[in-house]
């Protein structure tokens, strides 16, 4: 099975942990961290979407512009662009990128957060709109010939883009956790994707996906993405002292540096309105930590207002934490550390290569193999845990 790791774009080099608050894009440092993403063996970056943020498509351009594989994924609500012009930015960043576009829809989880952009559907609304909306660029992306469209969100006539995508079409991704998600990704999208939960909660929802894309026709299912945040050292313990110095700031809102974004994303004192941070909150109340090395007092102190949930341990413990989401049927990973840029780092030097090196012996042999970090990569961890 071959398996592909995402992470997600950091513009400068403040995160959740260093008390850095400047929000401006440090041009330098998004090319250098894109770079480090690739040379670490990534192949998807998320380029990420809120009220108040950057814009993804400048910033996904900026990414192709500076590396040769990386492919952005580009976060995107039907409320900010108009589906038809949406389908030719994707598409003329395609081209730019030889083909490396692929666009992750977001509905929208929080109405006060749409609010700020002029959005006042309602979430059962919002996610009908998506499903339209990406009916109209699956269209606009094949159709070669001016066609009209009268729905319930977007009605236009005699359109025809002569922007096409460089492979016909570009990966659409639907994320979500609510009987629409399932429904609208089962049927629509190429990658569904998914928070760090359970084993047996992932399963669940995979086999959802699935169904519903069975319902839908499909003879194929969407590729499934999940989400974790590891929390990686050279040994259990320290790997555990790490963690617990993590929550400690992210329990400590004053400490944090992403506090300003989840108090623009806060949606209501009375905790997240969408079902995917209910799920997590909810896991969370069961325990701490659950299967191999999934931990989730990350997502309490954060509100679960996005993946948060972390995998703490060695990389030998959390490259097989890994696996256990890809013999569920997992194949696409995303993981991004709240030490963005050296968790990056170490996640391309001791967690990528063992997830593969097993793959790789599980492939050539039908067996399962002992996940073992190259001594010098261990020794290289400990001399910087002792430092």
């Amino acid at each position: 099975m071959t398996v592909e790791f995402i992470s997600a774009i950091n513009v400068n080099p403040g995160n959740e942990l260093n008390g850095l608050r400047d929000p401006r894009i440090d041009p330098k440092y998004v090319a250098r961290y894109a770079r480090v993403l690739e040379d670490g063996g990534f192949d998807y970056t998320l380029v990420p979407y809120f009220s108040g943020g950057h814009d993804p498509f400048t910033l996904a351009t900026a990414i192709t512009s500076v590396t040769e594989r990386l492919k952005p994924i580009i976060a995107l609500r039907p409320n900010t662009i108009y589906p038809t012009v949406a389908a030719k930015a994707l598409a003329t960043l395609d081209q730019l990128s030889g083909g490396r576009a692929v666009v992750h829809f977001i509905a929208g989880g929080s109405d006060v957060e749409q609010a700020r952009e002029g959005d006042r559907l309602s979430k059962s609304e919002r996610y009908a709109r998506q499903e339209e909306y990406i009916q109209i660029l699956k269209r606009v992306w094949t159709e070669r010939t001016p066609f009209d469209h009268a729905g319930t969100y977007y009605s236009f006539e005699n359109f025809v883009s002569l922007v096409e995508p460089v492979n016909g079409t570009i990966p659409v991704s639907v994320g979500g956790s609510s009987d629409d998600a399932y429904r609208i990704g089962g049927a629509l999208g190429d990658i569904f994707g998914l928070w760090g939960e359970p084993l047996a909660d992932t399963k669940q929802q995979i086999d959802r996906v699935a169904e519903a894309a069975r319902v839908a026709g499909r003879t194929d299912t969407p590729r499934t993405w999940v989400t974790f945040r590891p929390i990686v050292a050279a040994t259990e313990e320290l790997a555990w002292e790490k963690a617990h110095r993590t929550l400690e700031i992210l329990q400590d809102g004053s400490k944090a540096s992403a506090l300003w974004s989840r108090n623009i994303l806060k949606a209501s004192p009375d905790g997240p309105a969408n079902v995917g941070s209910q799920r997590l909150l909810e896991i969370a109340s069961r325990g701490d930590l659950h299967d191999r090395a999934l931990w989730t007092p990350t997502a309490s102190a954060t509100g679960a207002q996005g993946a948060s949930t972390a995998l703490v341990g060695t990389p030998e413990t959390v490259a097989a934490a890994i696996l256990d989401y890809v013999e569920l049927g997992a194949d696409l990973i995303s993981i991004r550390g709240y030490d963005n840029f050296n968790d990056a780092v170490d996640y391309g030097r001791y967690v990528i290569p063992l997830v593969r090196q097993e793959l790789a012996h599980r492939e050539a042999t039908g067996q399962r193999g002992e996940i073992v970090a190259q001594p010098p990569l261990d020794e290289v961890l400990r001399e910087r845990a002792a430092s």
